[in-house]
Formats: C-alpha cells, sequence, structure tokens
C-alpha cells in the first residue's frame, strides 16, 4: 500500500470515527478493547498497513459499508462535494402560481421549519429535490432542468442531481 493512499484510507477512518462522536479512546471502550486506541490512530495517521480482513471488521465496528472506507479513485483522493442545491426564491415568487405553487408552498414549509426567512435563497438537501420530482411527478434530473429553466435553480445543480444518480 502506497503511503498516500495509507493516509488517505486514514483519513477516511478518522472522518467515520469523528462523526461518530467517538475519540480514539473511545473506540477502545466501545470495543472493550477489540481496537486498541494505539494500533486505530496509527491506520488514521497511515503509519500502519491495514489487512482487508481487519479494515472489514473496523467497517463492521462503525457500522458503514467498507466502501465508505476506501479512498476515492480521483486525483488527491477525495472527490469534489456535488454543488448545493440552492433555491433562488426572489425568482421563484416570479414564477407562475399554476406551475411553481408546490414548490412554493414547500419552499415556506421548509423556511418555517428552519425560522429562516432571509427570502433571498433557500438551500435544499437532493432528498428534498426527490420529493418535490414525486410531486411534479418528474425524475429529479427534469425537475432539474425545469427549475434551471424557470431560473429559480443554478445551472450547476446538474452536476448535484448527476453525482446522485451514479
Amino acid at each position: 500500500m502506497s503511503s498516500e493512499y495509507a493516509k488517505q484510507l486514514g483519513a477516511k477512518l478518522r472522518a467515520i470515527r469523528t462523526q461518530q462522536g467517538l475519540s480514539l479512546h473511545g473506540v477502545e471502550e466501545k470495543s472493550q478493547g477489540r481496537w486498541k486506541a494505539v494500533v486505530v490512530g496509527s491506520y488514521e495517521r497511515g503509519d500502519r498497513a491495514v489487512t482487508v480482513q481487519r479494515l472489514a471488521e473496523l467497517a463492521d465496528f462503525y457500522g458503514v459499508p467498507v466502501q465508505e472506507l476506501l479512498p476515492g479513485t480521483t486525483p488527491g483522493g477525495a472527490a469534489e462535494p456535488p454543488p448545493k442545491l440552492v433555491l433562488d426564491l426572489e425568482r421563484l415568487a416570479h414564477v407562475p402560481q399554476e406551475k411553481a405553487g408546490p414548490l412554493q408552498r414547500y419552499a415556506a414549509t421548509i423556511q418555517s421549519q428552519r425560522g429562516d426567512y432571509n427570502g433571498k435563497v433557500l438551500s435544499i438537501r437532493q432528498d428534498d429535490l426527490r420529493t418535490l420530482a414525486v410531486i411534479y411527478d418528474q425524475s429529479p434530473s427534469v425537475l432539474t432542468e425545469q427549475l434551471i429553466s424557470w431560473g429559480v435553480l443554478d445551472a450547476d445543480a446538474r452536476r448535484a442531481v448527476a453525482h446522485e444518480e451514479l
């Protein structure tokens, strides 16, 4: 295993551990000594090679698929995150009600839940887009194109949807 790959793998291991709110000693305690803090730390720093078997066991311990621990295949090891889906609420207000009514109500509900009333833009999640696609009886990619044509979504949203459909 190359040194760079080991470091990338270690970064993924560290990210999963910290997402779960565990310190290295927390891993040792939670695993009842099965995973020693010093060993997991050396995996995370890329100082120590981890076997496929041990990686599979560690993935099982963290409750994640093994592929979540493997570095990406893109240069630099980390894929560029997909762009955020940001609705332009000012432009949405100018789309005819018969077209944008469901989207306007959905956006208003999200704003209410978040207490976010800036009125200019609203970030939505991929799940929100999928829900809206069901409401509009379209695929997420077709709905994305429609929202781009209305000027409500930036053209970069295509990349976010394409990333999701891979």
